[in-house]
């Protein structure tokens, strides 16, 4: 993580307008784990120890995800993220909009840079087919606003595309930078679909149940907005007839019609009754599970693999 926010601090914004790049070092400099080009590092450390290499692809995967970011955040209207004002409520729409295509623009340019030639057409395939598929889980998302028949299988799918296949494409990435055998990436790329899985399902569990003083944004967003996480899907689904009409009564409830805080204990109060936390928590602990399966399966020594459990158990632990 260090050498990654080394090599942000070092990225050149010497383009005009500076009105379009100011935003963009804004959202770069708010931090966060920096866990897919921490990942892409690893992936390639395994076979090689030159990390330095593929600088500009590990800085390419993270601008290309602090990018859906800002748009994300655009689209849901979100106040804060990582604790700090939001793009478009620092600026405004307009600015959130050009400066996350810039963005986007900007990641297929480090992707490109110092690319080994030989490796450029896997390299730019990989990250082509995984931006469409965030789009494609992105859609989903939206579709799911309006649906009320969300399946968990459905749901799961799209957090695989809107999540799970970056941290996935960061591993396979750097396998394939050190040439690893194809079997070891798709191996890699397996394992980090898991642990995306997770990932995102503990952001469900954590926007009901984290601090928000270590989450780094307010609990209970999804709530508020009635999105179709995991829990509320599942609440639905296993809910007796009273709890389902009441929590049916507070998805359709009007806003201004209630205080945030009444809806979000309400809600919560609910989940818990129906057993929706433990839940939540066992499926988070199955894809965890599966991760580590398909990451014993790698044919490398287990102290070699120890440095990439360790930091997927970091992200069991996590409350932020």
């Amino acid at each position: 993580m260090e050498q990654v926010n080394g090599a942000i601090a070092r990225m050149p914004f010497d383009r005009k307008p500076a009105d379009l790049y100011a935003p963009i070092r804004y959202v770069l400099s708010m931090g966060g784990k920096r866990i897919r080009p921490v990942l892409m590092l690893m992936g390639y450390n395994l076979y090689h120890d030159d990390v330095e290499a593929i600088y500009s692809q590990a800085l390419g995967i993270e601008i290309y995800h602090n990018y859906t970011l800002l748009h994300d955040d655009l689209m849901d209207r979100a106040d804060m993220r990582r604790g700090m004002p939001t793009v478009h409520k620092k600026w405004n729409d307009n600015a959130a909009i050009l400066s996350g295509d810039s963005m986007l623009v900007m990641a297929y340019r480090y992707m490109c840079q110092d690319c080994p030639v030989g490796k450029m057409g896997d390299v730019m395939c990989l990250f082509t087919e995984t931006a469409l598929e965030i789009g494609e889980g992105q859609q989903y998302d939206i579709d799911f606003e309006t649906r009320e028949d969300v399946s968990e299988e459905e749901y799961i799918e799209m957090i695989r595309l809107k999540t799970s296949v970056l941290l996935a494409c960061a591993l396979k990435m750097g396998a394939l930078l050190a040439d690893a055998p194809r079997q070891d990436a798709d191996l890699l790329y397996r394992f980090g679909e898991n642990l995306g899985l997770a990932f995102q399902l503990q952001d469900d569990y954590l926007d009901v149940y984290g601090d928000p003083e270590v989450f780094g944004k307010k609990i209970g967003g999804d709530i508020l907005c009635n999105k179709k996480t995991y829990m509320l899907i599942n609440a639905l689904r296993l809910a007796g007839d009273e709890d389902r009409k009441t929590l049916h009564e507070w998805i359709e409830k009007a806003d201004g019609t209630y205080l945030p805080g009444e809806k979000i204990a309400a809600v919560t109060a609910l989940y818990d009754k129906i057993g929706i936390r433990d839940l939540c928590d066992r499926k988070i602990r199955h894809y965890f599970d599966e991760a580590r399966n398909v990451l014993g399966q790698l044919d490398l020594p287990d102290e070699q693999k120890a440095p990439l459990w360790e930091m997927a158990l970091s992200l069991l632990e996590r409350k932020s």
